[in-house]
């Protein structure tokens, strides 16, 4: 059986033998994970996606956070950036929507795009983070830009 990358990061699921009136079944036990732990689960530390280690180290939100500067931007912008993805993705690099297809961080659309910044676009946070990032800065000028697009109209 495969691990969902998504779910397998926010729960910890384990599996028991349960024996009633002789008839041995097997239950599954799901514990929620905190956020904190949730989201070393999923990228490690100071790694991202499924286990390759990039150039930058920290959290998905810790890595945007040092790469305002590369784009010219004051940490000021960081609270727009921060709305803007996790309204839109949560921060996840798996993320996907159903209905359009964009995808990752940014919610790239179409989502081949992110491989102008790298060729491990669809599993790397700063890979999608620095699209993401690159994006915003063409289109509005700045996070807070882009945000104010989103909750003006509805999407960025």
């Amino acid at each position: 059986m495969r691990r969902h990358p998504i779910l397998s990061s926010l729960a910890r699921v384990t599996s028991h033998g349960v024996r009633t009136r002789g008839v041995l079944t097997r239950r599954l036990t799901v514990r929620r994970l905190t956020a904190q732990r949730a989201e070393r689960r999923r990228f490690g530390r100071g790694r991202f996606g499924r286990g390759r280690s990039s150039a930058q180290s920290g959290t998905p939100r810790q890595v945007a956070e040092v790469m305002l500067g590369e784009f010219g931007w004051s940490s000021g912008q960081f609270s727009c950036l921060d709305s803007l993805w996790m309204h839109e993705s949560g921060w996840n690099v798996f993320a996907e929507n159903p209905t359009s297809g964009a995808y990752g961080i940014p919610q790239a659309l179409p989502a081949s795009q992110m491989a102008s910044a790298g060729s491990d676009w669809q599993t790397d946070a700063a890979t999608q983070i620095r699209w993401g990032l690159g994006y915003i800065q063409q289109r509005y000028g700045s996070p807070c830009g882009a945000w104010g697009h989103e909750v003006a109209v509805g999407w960025y």
